[in-house]
This record gives C-alpha cells, structure tokens and sequence, in this order.
C-alpha cells in the first residue's frame, strides 16, 4: 500500500491482517522535524509492517532510510546525513503491558480508539536520529594548541598589580 493513507491506522486490524504499508514522504511536510534540518530539500523512503511476534505480541515494524540536510558545526556548510533505521514497536493497551514486552521493542501505546499514526512514527524515528552536534564526515577538527606569547602571559593576572602594592607596604 503507499503513503496514501490516513494518518491513523487501526492497528489491531492492521497486526490481524499482517498489513505493510510503505511510501515516500517529502522532508517539508515533517514540520517538527523541519527545525532541526539545513532545509527541507529531500525525501524519506519508508515502511511499516504489522504483525505477531512467535510470543503472539503483536508488533508493528518502522523502517525509514533517508538523508537528511544538517549543517555541519565546524564549516557551516550543509551535508547530507544519512539514517537507516529499523524499530520494532510492542502495541500496548495500556501501560501496564509494557513490562511484558520482549527485550529489543519498544512500547507504542495506541490511542483509545486503537489507532496508531504511522508517519508520527516515522518522523519520531528521524528526529531522534538527528545528531546532537551535526558534523560532516571528513571536516578537519579545530583542536590545536595555540603558543602564548610572553607579555600576554605578564598581562593574564589582573591581581599583580595589587600584589606589587601589597610588597610596598
């Protein structure tokens, strides 16, 4: 099925007829995701396949592989970062489900109607694999020991002075 589709799917429909959906998403209709981008040039291939896990929990996997535009820290310049991600989320009625969950998902709590948001998914999958300092791979790193000259090194205690003073008196 592609991207054309309802912001909501009811899951349990969904796991029961082990539906996947997929499509492309364009960067500008993600608008929380917009504020952390260069812009939002680009597009985001990605999936979303439901299901029973052999414990019989039902699951819905999100798949997401795009390249998103981030500007680099140390040149300012704009670099694409690329993200493949994969995450399997544990459908739970309420919170309490959660700590039967296998090891490796993650809770998603449906609304109380039993619907889940495929492309919030997605999106929450991108900004959480947003860097927390962007930099582009191969960018020189700035760390360098610079020399302090002599009459710079006589001038850095502001105190000297009131220590001649105090030698006077």
């Amino acid at each position: 099925m592609s991207a054309e589709l309802s912001r909501k799917v009811d899951w349990r429909r969904s796991v029961a007829a082990g539906r996947e959906l997929e499509g492309r998403l364009p960067l500008a209709g993600m608008a929380r995701l917009g504020d952390l981008l260069f812009d939002t040039e680009g597009q985001v291939h990605w999936s979303a396949g439901f299901g029973r896990d052999e414990l019989g929990v039902p699951f819905v996997e999100v798949r997401v592989d795009a390249r998103l535009p981030l500007e680099c820290r140390r040149t300012l310049q704009r670099y694409e970062h690329p993200v493949q991600i994969v995450q399997r989320y544990g459908l739970v009625r309420d919170e309490a489900d959660e700590a039967g969950l296998p090891e490796g998902y993650e809770a998603l709590l449906a609304d109380g109607d039993g619907y889940v948001d495929p492309l919030a998914l997605v999106e929450d999958e991108l900004i959480l694999a947003v860097p927390l300092i962007p930099v582009s791979p191969g960018s020189e790193s700035v760390e360098r020991d610079w020399p302090v000259h002599a009459d710079e090194e006589m001038r850095a205690n502001p105190f000297s002075a009131l220590a001649e003073l105090k030698k006077k008196l």
